[in-house]
């Protein structure tokens, strides 16, 4: 099967540097952190054919956009998630979203990040329309 998973590795491989390996650290976080998340690729265009990585569960989750000094997590609901650990460090005026820069040898807490990543679910589950909603009924 191809899809999201193959193209973000693809990606990946294709950055060839420290963006890569950053990339595939959060990557990693975003997995152990939900299990059920589903990575996909999004937003190609000729100043960037190899898309978007998004990562998703019941809505957007986050997005890792990659620049040449750094990698960019945008979390699509940022502003109404705690963030004690103060990771968000960008986009910080915005009503909706918030974004973590990590640049080259950028360090964040990992216990944080997931923490992070399982409260996204949890809104975008609790924001879910019940036509949408699996199962009980």
């Amino acid at each position: 099967m191809t899809g999201g998973s193959e193209e973000i590795d693809a990606k990946i491989a294709s950055l060839g540097d420290w963006r890569g390996a950053a990339l595939a650290r959060v990557r990693r976080l975003i997995r152990e952190a939900d299990p059920d998340v589903v990575e996909a690729v999004k937003w190609r265009k000729p100043s960037n054919p190899a898309g978007v990585p998004v990562w998703e569960h019941a809505g957007l989750i986050c997005t890792g956009e990659t620049y040449k000094d750094k990698i960019k997590l945008t979390f699509a609901r940022g502003a109404a998630l705690d963030d004690p650990s103060r990771l968000f460090n960008s986009s910080l005026t915005g009503g909706t979203r918030r974004a973590i820069d990590i640049p080259q040898g950028g360090e964040f807490d990992e216990a944080a990040f997931r923490a992070l990543i399982r409260e996204a679910v949890a809104l975008n589950l609790a924001h879910q329309s019940p036509k949408s909603s699996r199962g009980r009924g």
